[in-house]
């Protein structure tokens, strides 16, 4: 038996691909999915355009005029950071969330702090603003609750620009922590926040994660590999926990296991593989309208696999014991997993 399932999605879900199906009802579904986002995000004090034309200028204020440019130290920036020899995988190569080049591009990069922020305001109702540092804050209890000793080496697969990867250094402050992402641009963007950290500088989407400057100077600084979680070239048994926060909707099945074997091969006898993500047996997505669906699924392309896969069964043939599954919000689970 295999947690690989190719099983038909719902009707409702099957007549959602029939309209993305043809390309100019798809486009305009992204259209719509990225304007409903950046409206939510100015709702909520999150002026999505402004900030991120502060940091395409890498000024502290935006000017007046919106410009598509970046900055050239951004260019010079991502060739540093960037693998020459890393072939993409096929999957990578297609469009997400609205952007034709997906995560290689700097739009993706430097809006997904807004993005991120539009989306979870409204995980709980009443959540606004708050809502992404609460959605973090609900997978550290479940870490702390679930995992008895503090991680020393730990591994953010599809770590992104870093929200999640500073989240878990402000949870295990001493802990030496690595960050894994395929998108040059969004490791572009995590250097350039690690550096406004060790100055001790705020900034205005993060501003709970900044630490103070004698707190920068005693916390470990990540360091970021542009390399793929399902090959990343690591040393065997050399982490105490490899977490994924909110990667797996975004894989197709192959990619997924491959993922948790790699894992299994970094950690150490007694780590912990925690993967928190969207919860595939909530309500809210069995009740979801079918316009909204079908918004979500324009951004989303491996949704219907996320949803087919029997994650805590792929998990246990990777090699782990049996795993734990704690609904840290309405629509989110934590999946935890000793090595077996």
């Amino acid at each position: 038996m295999t947690a690989a399932v190719k099983s038909s999605p719902r009707i409702t879900s099957q007549l959602v691909n029939g309209i993305l199906a043809i390309k100019p009802l798809a486009d305009l579904a992204k259209n719509r999915a990225r304007n409903m986002m950046i409206k939510r995000a100015e709702s909520i004090g999150v002026y999505w355009h402004d900030q991120v034309q502060a940091l395409r200028s890498r000024s502290d204020s935006a000017s007046s005029q919106v410009s598509s440019q970046v900055s050239p130290q951004w260019e010079q920036e991502l060739a540093q950071v960037q693998s020459a020899n890393l072939t993409y995988p096929d999957y990578y190569l297609r469009m997400f969330h609205a952007y034709e080049d997906g995560n290689l591009s700097w739009d993706a990069a430097m809006e997904v702090e807004v993005a991120a922020h539009a989306v979870h305001a409204r995980v709980w109702p009443d959540s606004g603003e708050q809502g992404d540092m609460r959605l973090r804050q609900s997978y550290q209890t479940v870490l702390q609750e679930q995992i008895n000793t503090a991680p020393q080496n730990i591994l953010d697969i599809g770590c992104s620009v870093g929200m999640s990867t500073f989240a878990l250094q402000a949870l295990y402050p001493q802990a030496q922590i690595t960050g894994v992402d395929l998108s040059p641009h969004f490791l572009t963007i995590a250097q350039y926040r690690t550096e406004q950290r060790e100055r001790g500088e705020d900034y205005a989407i993060q501003p709970s994660l900044a630490p103070s400057p004698d707190q920068a100077a005693q916390i470990p600084s990540p360091t970021w590999l542009h390399a793929a979680a399902e090959a990343t070239g690591l040393p065997d048994a050399s982490f105490d926990l490899v977490s994924a926060h909110l990667l797996f909707h975004e894989l197709p099945q192959s990619a997924a296991i491959g993922i948790l074997q790699e894992a299994r091969r970094l950690l150490r006898p007694g780590g912990h593989i925690a993967i928190m993500d969207m919860n595939p047996r909530s309500e809210i997505y069995a009740k979801m309208p079918p316009y909204i669906l079908t918004l979500l699924k324009s951004t989303e392309p491996y949704l219907d696999e996320y949803f087919a896969l029997n994650l805590e069964e792929a998990i246990e043939q990777a090699g782990f014991q049996s795993p734990t599954v704690a609904c840290n919000t309405p629509r989110h689970r934590t999946v935890i997993a000793r090595v077996r």
